[in-house]
């Protein structure tokens, strides 16, 4: 527990300077600001009434077309905190699930994009960056490059399902 203890002096330390707050609210915002902004737009998707906030390691809700939805795979739009950028994952709805489609996209050699090395840990079969370094003064172009670039990996992942 020692080094629980040095971790939360450090902790106490980095919140007392504020920085790490306002960062956080402010990411926290622009997430529930772009699943508002996707669920006005694509009514017909599945679109997750919660965001998952995590353990300041992920934030992420759902974003899933009926196609993927019917065939219980779900796409997750996701910022990983420590890389600080923004990636389109497919999962599925159940371990079952992704065990199979995993299965399906490996034995094919389909490499458009990376698969992840295992289904044992992983909550996706498919993870794709979205955008690197975003820029969150502009916030609009961010928006529309997290939505135009989702679309590009929903309708290849569409295309591939409906092939194999």
């Amino acid at each position: 527990m020692e080094k629980l203890n040095e971790y939360m002096r450090e902790y106490k330390s980095q919140l007392e300077k504020g920085v790490l707050q306002k960062a956080y609210k402010g990411l926290m915002e622009y997430m529930m600001g772009l699943k508002i902004y996707l669920k006005k737009k694509y009514p017909d998707y599945y679109i997750s009434s919660n965001i998952y906030f995590g353990y300041m390691d992920m934030t992420y809700f759902s974003f899933t077309p009926r196609s993927l939805k019917d065939q219980h795979l779900k796409i997750a739009l996701v910022f990983l905190h420590e890389a600080c950028r923004f990636e389109v994952w497919l999962g599925g709805s159940n371990k079952e699930v992704q065990i199979q489609t995993w299965n399906k996209i490996k034995e094919s050699d389909w490499e458009k994009y990376p698969l992840v090395p295992t289904t044992q840990g992983y909550d996706s079969i498919v993870e794709q960056i979205l955008v690197e370094d975003p820029d969150f003064g502009d916030p609009d172009t961010l928006t529309k490059q997290i939505e135009e670039e989702t679309l590009i990996f929903i309708e290849d992942m569409e295309d591939f399902l409906s092939q194999h």
